[in-house]
């Protein structure tokens, strides 16, 4: 929880940017979680900083969003201050065909840009849920290609706020589904892409199938959080799931997807308890029919329950 002074800290820097005890269902792609103590989406940089200074001087935990993707936030809220930043959203492309883009934007907007300019290179990006930060933080791709194959450099905000540096690929160490090495508490501002010379009808044609193969083989009509677990070194997860059996197994409302083994789905009104229920089981029935111990891909986040009230 967040003390009395550190909350009036907070409301003093931020303003009306900053609320209190917010439900995470409305800011998370499966519709699932407690409140937040607090939750700041800011609209610039200065808020941001503010933000993270005030957390850093009063020792508030801070967790850090984009549009709610691959997070699963427990039925007990979250300690602390959960920054959202999908308003960070600048987007431009450079005359030198370099694509620049806030934490914030979204891979809608990201697509919609290189079909109209005609360039080339993010098209594996297409249907990827999330926000730019996000991709980055998890060098989000198909396989074939990755963040880490086009990103040129990224900007980081300090865990204190007080700066900001820019950091080349070269100096970036980027391994599955992570980017390692980055001070702990810093903020993914944003990002460099390189782009190659292309057509919008060729961009378009990429764009198109990938998305054709997505609606294909995963659940996009109902909320999900994407790839739950990682693929395991030579094998894919979803094929392991369902080898065990748990392709549609259900707790409460969350559902094991029927379309894809590796997604699992909110059909209504799951809490978070239930998604960690069918995480759990695949986990365990994984384990025990290949000896292969699945790990998460989705972050969890938040406490398990609410702490409860003595009456007075």
């Amino acid at each position: 929880m967040i003390d009395a002074e550190a909350r009036a800290a907070l409301r003093e820097a931020l303003g009306d940017v900053i609320r209190f005890n917010v439900p995470m269902t409305r800011h998370t792609s499966l519709r699932v979680g407690g409140p937040a103590d607090a939750l700041v989406t800011p609209t610039h940089r200065g808020e941001l900083s503010r933000a993270l200074g005030v957390c850093a001087a009063h020792r508030v935990p801070c967790t850090v969003i984009g549009g709610g993707f691959n997070t699963i936030v427990l039925d007990g809220g979250v300690d602390g201050v959960v920054l959202q930043l999908r308003r960070l959203r600048k987007l431009e492309l450079s005359d030198r065909g370099r694509l620049h883009a806030g934490c914030g934007v979204s891979h809608a907007s990201v697509t919609k840009l290189c079909i109209e300019q005609g360039r080339g290179g993010l098209e594996f990006a297409a249907g990827i849920p999330g926000t730019v930060g996000g991709w980055v933080a998890m060098n989000a791709g198909i396989g074939v290609r990755e963040v880490r194959d086009a990103i040129l450099e990224i900007e980081v905000m300090h865990a204190d706020g007080s700066d900001v540096t820019s950091i080349p690929r070269a100096d970036l160490s980027f391994s599955y589904r992570a980017l390692e090495g980055l001070e702990a508490g810093s903020v993914i501002l944003g990002a460099t892409f390189e782009t190659s010379d292309s057509s919008r009808e060729a961009v378009q044609a990429e764009v198109d199938r990938m998305l054709a193969q997505r609606r294909g083989t995963q659940p996009i009509d109902v909320p999900s959080c994407g790839s739950v677990f990682k693929n395991p070194e030579g094998d894919h997860a979803g094929r392991l799931i369902e080898a065990a059996g748990l392709k549609g197994a259900q707790a409460g409302d969350a559902e094991i997807s029927p379309v894809h083994a590796n997604f699992i789905s909110n059909r209504g009104k799951a809490a978070a308890s239930d998604l960690v229920e069918l995480i759990d089981r695949a986990r365990d029935s994984v384990r025990a029919l290949s000896g292969i111990e699945l790990e998460t891909e989705v972050k969890i986040v938040g406490r398990t329950q609410r702490a409860t009230r003595r009456s007075r």
